[in-house]
């Protein structure tokens, strides 16, 4: 009898609820509850956070998406307990349901209704990767960008990986290297992000940044620090024996504070920073023993010297 009256084959008995009106009065609500719970409560806490624009605007996407499936999936749970509840089998009813060919107003209805999430949600992806503005994957990225940010010339920062570590130049800065990664508040950035050994990839967490480092190429990463804080960066491109140790944390402050840090490590690192190749995109393998004996003056492991955490004693 249920099979009847929600296939619409046959006479339902005059008894027989409207099933589809009940699963639809029953889902409504839990559909608007849950997505106005993602998108108001839980939204502002969902990942990568709000500390950059690229961050907030992933935040954005993620709800955005959130809300278009949670009616999906809360239809699905709806439809799945209703037919346990109602159309489980009981004791002594061991008749075959009706035969049931299709019906093609509901078989219309899921296409269509799948056809908009799915066209839609491919139009809003698309839009968010490709203007400028937003998380720039696919326009803000990548070897040559096709964008610039327009408010204002943008502090530029090489990320250089290395086995297994990342290491900081400064161009606008002298061209100093360290394995602090500091940024100002409000400021757009611009990661070069390049390697000297294999393949790695920068992830900036809480900025929203990711980009693969690889060796003779430069890729351009775009973003602006929103707000102060601490910046979890890991590699996220298995990269040898102790890629899981290839992380370290990278600081937004205000624009006073880096501009001081900037200027007093320019000094301290003057000497050092002579013996470092000049400042390019990417750079030749020939001149790697010259940054690590660079670096290994600034007390900094890493690239062919190969980096081994100190908590790790044994060494392979």
């Amino acid at each position: 009898m249920a099979a009847e009256a929600v296939g619409g084959q046959g006479p339902a008995d005059a008894g027989e609820p409207n099933h589809g009106l009940r699963i639809f009065i029953i889902w409504l609500p839990i559909a608007v509850i849950a997505d106005w719970l993602l998108y108001f409560v839980y939204g502002p806490h969902m990942p990568p956070g709000r500390m950059s624009t690229s961050a907030a605007s992933q935040q954005f996407d993620i709800k955005v998406m959130s809300v278009m499936a949670a009616p999906v999936m809360a239809f699905v749970l709806v439809y799945a307990a209703y037919a346990l509840i109602v159309w489980h089998h009981r004791e002594g009813d061991d008749a075959d349901g009706p035969p049931i060919y299709g019906h093609a107003r509901i078989q219309a209805t899921w296409i269509t209704v799948s056809s908009v999430i799915v066209l839609c949600l491919a139009g809003f992806g698309t839009y968010e990767l490709a203007s400028p503005g937003f998380a720039g994957a696919g326009a803000g990225e990548g070897p040559a960008p096709i964008w610039k940010p327009t408010n204002g010339a943008p502090l530029q920062v090489q990320v250089i990986a290395q086995q297994w570590r990342f290491t900081y130049r400064y161009p606008q800065f002298g061209g100093f290297e360290t394995d602090t990664l500091m940024l100002p508040v409000n400021k757009p950035v611009q990661f070069n992000v390049t390697s000297l050994d294999v393949i790695h990839s920068f992830w900036a967490y809480q900025l929203g940044v990711k980009a693969d480092a690889n060796p003779g190429v430069n890729n351009v990463a775009y973003t602006t620090p929103i707000q102060t804080g601490t910046v979890t960066v890991r590699c996220a491109e298995l990269c040898g024996l102790w890629h899981g140790a290839m992380f370290d944390y990278g600081h937004v402050v205000s624009d006073a504070a880096f501009l001081a840090w900037a200027n007093a490590t320019k000094v301290q690192l003057a000497s050092i920073t002579a013996m470092l190749p000049p400042y390019a995109t990417s750079y030749d393998p020939t001149v790697i023993p010259t940054i690590n004996k660079a670096m290994a003056a600034a007390g900094i492991g890493g690239a062919n010297g190969y980096y081994y955490p100190p908590e790790d004693p044994v060494q392979p």
